[in-house]
């Protein structure tokens, strides 16, 4: 909730939130976290399958959102599996899509 009394806080608060809405606002980073909300997890392969783009450019969002604290990554042996680690995010990107 925002302070509006406090408007030091409520700038930075605000900032924070607007550099959140430009990470996610790219049709292919939303279309990798519409996927990954649909299948929880997914590797760079899958994932580029489905947007039919290069992996290079595929990976370059990836780790824009992951470098935003918005994916998180697990080494499977040789694969990487991303999964959304922001909830604020994924209740975003639900409601945004359901529309």
């Amino acid at each position: 909730m925002l302070d509006l009394e406090n408007k030091t806080k409520t700038k930075e608060l605000l900032e924070q939130k607007a550099e959140l809405l430009k990470t996610i606002a790219h049709p292919v980073r939303l279309c990798i976290l519409a996927m990954l909300i649909m299948n929880k997890e997914s590797n760079v392969t899958d994932i580029q399958c489905c947007l039919d783009v290069p992996q290079p450019t595929v990976s370059q969002h990836l780790s824009k959102l992951k470098s935003a604290g918005i994916l998180s990554s697990e080494r499977n042996g040789t694969e990487i599996i991303y999964k959304i680690s922001n909830n604020e995010v994924r209740q975003i990107v639900e409601n945004f899509l359901e529309n």
